[in-house]
């Protein structure tokens, strides 16, 4: 079964729900990059939190979008249909965060991304 990727965005008056982008952030935050703030995957199987932000940070700090392969940490599974949780800053007051559900392993990316967005298709 594939997983699906959830996304979500709090920021100055912004909220994503599924790629749709409603947003009154200031100009500034179109130059951001992404600043991981956490990675977790497998919390849903007792997995403490933030348990994977190092490589997160590795693959995505500094990026505008970062395509993050859940593979790389798939392999520490023990046999649980794991979570995986991204926790990201885009300039200094944008938080965001994408979630995978569980079983989320090899083949799944969660998408990570600092780009300003004016909706669905754009």
């Amino acid at each position: 079964m594939k997983a699906t990727a959830i996304a979500l965005t709090l920021a100055w008056g912004a909220v994503s729900l599924g790629g749709l982008v409603i947003s009154s952030a200031a100009s500034a935050a179109n130059q951001a990059t992404i600043a991981i703030v956490s990675g977790t995957y497998g919390s849903n199987c007792g997995a403490p939190h933030g348990n994977v932000t190092r490589d997160l940070a590795a693959h995505c700090d500094g990026l505008r979008t970062c395509s993050y392969p859940v593979s790389m940490v798939a392999a520490q599974s023990d046999g649980c249909r794991n979570d995986y949780l991204a926790e990201w800053r885009c300039g200094g007051h944008e938080f965001h965060n994408a979630a995978l559900a569980p079983g989320a392993g090899d083949g799944d990316r969660l998408i990570l991304s600092c780009e300003p967005s004016s909706g669905p298709g754009h």
